[in-house]
């Protein structure tokens, strides 16, 4: 029913309630800026190369940081490991970027940023460990629409930027990003308590040094090679992240470079995103993820699809590429909504409980390997057409699909409900 993510949200308790009412001050934060980050380093003179190979460096520094997120998060606790590295991964990078005047400003922000390879393991595992296992796929759906608050702010952003210009505006909301993700670390480390599987683990790994812990990773690799539902899992997050970290990087750009789009306008679009994801969520998705999940993750590819090719064969001529940028937003929005949801929750179905945070570590090790170059390769493509990088994306959803259908032919469906 489309009331079951409300009664969801109400009857939360402990730490997934306090990451669920905490993410809106993300939406309000981080993603009120990060969506413009391209165009705001456009501005200040970086080509669309240096952007791509900025992408890559971030991407590798978070393949580095996964791969010691294992270690740290089961020394350090979940609930102190989000705290710490929420800081060095976003709040000290937002001060960089607000006084950003160069490529080397942006690479040291890259790189801290990176860090947070960290964070998106101990924060997953504070969320879901002592979640009920049948909530987890409405959690984050809650988690995502939550995510995207920021859009109904947007024209906020708008008003900036006509008034201020691109560059001043973004700084605002950088400054903006730095204090409302401070309070959101203070209020959820207040708000939370270590896990009962993260207390024992720090026991268990007490006198141990992070290179020591480390070493266990082959026996972690051997439980991942028996679970063919976590292979698949890893393997469409790690496309589903390629094509995202494509589409957020170039998407501004071709719609501001190639379409012609009014930088003032820009936001506006965020708003109608934002709008589409929270409508999905809330009620579109409830009903979606009732039955088996093979036909969701299908349409969420192939919906996305839809969306890139349509924004690839926009003329930029006329006011007729308002309504199609709309119409191709309504399927990324779709998609990229449904993918996130569905790679979180079918993980959080099948990953071993006892071994979850060195699991979810190898994890964001492979997909960081795997969307490493892809920053880059964008760039390059996106120096020769603007059009070149979501073709990228295309290809990499046929082959999504195509995975997809050799999975589910050999293995059996799971419910999104078990």
């Amino acid at each position: 029913m489309s009331d079951s993510l409300f009664s969801t949200l109400k009857n939360l308790k402990g730490n997934p309630r306090a990451c669920v009412y905490t993410e809106p001050l993300w939406g309000l934060s981080m993603n009120l800026c990060m969506p413009y980050i391209s165009v705001y380093m456009l501005a200040l003179g970086l080509s669309d190369t240096r952007i791509g190979f900025l992408v890559t460096v971030n991407t590798f520094m978070q393949m580095v940081f996964s791969f010691i997120s294992g270690p740290v998060t089961d020394k350090m606790g979940r609930r102190k490991a989000t705290a710490l590295f929420d800081i060095i991964a976003w709040c000290i990078p937002a001060l960089i970027w607000w006084r950003a005047e160069s490529f080397w400003f942006f690479l040291a922000a890259a790189v801290l940023n990176g860090t947070n390879g960290i964070t998106s393991n101990s924060w997953h595992c504070l969320v879901v460990e002592d979640a009920d296992k049948k909530q987890i796929t409405r959690i984050y759906s809650l988690i995502m629409a939550f995510g995207q608050l920021s859009g109904i702010f947007a024209p906020i952003s708008s008003v900036l930027i006509s008034r201020l210009t691109l560059v001043p505006a973004i700084r605002i909301l950088f400054i903006n990003a730095f204090v409302l993700m401070s309070v959101k670390v203070i209020i959820l480390y207040l708000a939370s308590k270590e896990t009962g599987t993260g207390k024992i683990r720090i026991e268990e790994t007490k006198g141990k040094n992070i290179f020591q812990l480390a070493g266990g990773y082959g026996d972690v690799i051997k439980i991942i090679l028996q679970s063919p539902g976590t292979i698949f899992a890893i393997v469409i997050a790690a496309l589903g992240w390629i094509v995202g970290t494509v589409n957020n990087t170039f998407w501004q750009i071709i719609v501001n470079k190639k379409l012609l789009v009014p930088e003032a306008i820009l936001p506006l679009f965020n708003v109608f995103r934002s709008i589409l994801a929270i409508i999905f969520l809330f009620f579109i998705f409830p009903r979606f993820i009732k039955g088996l999940l093979k036909i969701p993750i299908l349409i969420s590819f192939a919906s996305l699809f839809i969306g890139q090719l349509l924004l690839v064969l926009i003329p930029a001529e006329g006011m007729l590429k308002y309504p199609l940028i709309l119409v191709s937003l309504v399927f990324d929005g779709f998609g990229i909504a449904g993918l996130m949801m569905l790679c979180e929750s079918i993980i959080a179905i099948h990953v071993n409980p006892n071994e979850r945070a060195r699991i979810m570590a190898i994890r964001y090790m492979f997909i960081m390997i795997a969307a490493s170059p892809f920053g880059w390769i964008g760039g390059i493509l996106s120096d020769i057409s603007r059009n070149l990088p979501f073709v990228l994306n295309m290809v990499i959803l046929v082959i999504a699909i195509i995975i997809t259908l050799f999975y589910y032919r050999k293995e059996n469906d799971h419910s999104a409900e078990h």
